[in-house]
């Protein structure tokens, strides 16, 4: 299991409870290059793997699968993009990273975090709270890196296609980040992909809605790996 942005193996507490045998990426620290991330993760996993990755980490699966797709048996995607960098995109996450500069990462969390889940749970301080202590902890040079490794993400969208593995696409309906149609255009453009929409959760899908996501990922492990990436789509 891979983390976003300011994340670590903290977002996937509810998962590794339920799978005790998962291993999850405790985050990607400074590192400021998506495929340098790939390579890290890819170094540290066993030859054969189903693959989850959530937000930024969902982009790291992706380029994992670029590099070793004959290692990776399942991919989840959830809650994350496959879109190039938008106009306007880095003005708003240096401003950020400034807020964060000037007044510390407290501040940039405060600012940052109640956006990436459901309004109704942006006052709610058993999620938010663990979270918030999560992101805080990661501090400021971590998100400076990490943007910039999103900025100059790689094209990605081309690889879709590609993908002969069972997939698994998910995210929350109150996602305003990564929104559900997002999603969709994600699992239309796998062969053979299932899209999984999680009422009432933000874009923080493992911890805001863990029960929901445990299902879904317990339906994704059942699915045996292709052993004819044409005739088994």
């Amino acid at each position: 299991m891979l983390p976003g942005l300011l994340c670590d193996a903290r977002m996937f507490a509810a998962q590794r409870d339920r799978f005790p045998n998962a291993v999850a990426i405790d985050g990607f620290g400074e590192v400021d290059d998506l495929v340098k991330m790939a390579r890290i993760a890819l170094d540290a996993a066993p030859p054969r793997i189903s693959l989850l990755g959530h937000s930024m980490g969902g982009r790291v699966a992706l380029e994992m699968m670029r590099l070793a797709p004959d290692r990776i048996e399942r991919l989840a995607l959830v809650s994350t993009g496959v879109h190039e960098r938008r106009p306007g995109e880095a003005p708003k996450r240096h401003a950020l990273l400034q807020l964060g500069r000037t007044w510390g990462a407290e501040t940039l969390v405060d600012h940052w975090l109640p956006g990436m889940v459901a309004p109704d749970r942006a006052d709610d301080m058993a999620l938010i709270g663990p979270l918030h202590e999560m992101c805080v902890d990661a501090g400021v040079d971590t998100f400076a890196a990490q943007i910039a490794a999103l900025l100059g993400r790689p094209e990605v969208a081309s690889l879709l296609p590609t993908i002969r593995c069972p997939t698994l696409v998910m995210v929350g309906t109150e996602d305003a980040w990564s929104p559900p149609a997002q999603h969709e255009q994600i699992a239309a453009a796998i062969p053979g992909a299932g899209l999984r929409v999680i009422p009432g959760a933000g874009h923080m899908l493992p911890a805001e809605a863990p029960d929901a996501v445990n299902d879904a990922i317990a339906d994704w492990l059942a699915l045996r790996p292709y052993t004819d990436p044409v005739s088994d789509r």
